[in-house]
């Protein structure tokens, strides 16, 4: 992770929250980046790595990303 005042800092934040769901440890990204799921200011970069996931062919982060756009 970057720290916390990089501009890159949310769009990492939502990916390490996804990443994390998918290893079913989403606490742990929560504690360390300092969001929970479903967090409105990270729904711009979730839906961004939603486009990616398609794009790519990756089904599980797909769904993630929908779960967490809800």
């Amino acid at each position: 992770m970057p720290p916390r005042d990089d501009p890159g800092f949310d769009a990492a934040a939502a990916r390490a929250l996804l990443e994390a769901a998918r290893e079913g440890v989403t606490g742990d990204a929560e504690q360390a980046t300092g969001y929970y799921w479903g967090d409105e200011v990270l729904k711009p970069f979730v839906a961004a790595i939603r486009d990616e996931a398609v794009r790519s062919g990756d089904e599980r982060l797909e769904q993630l990303t929908n779960r967490f756009l809800k």
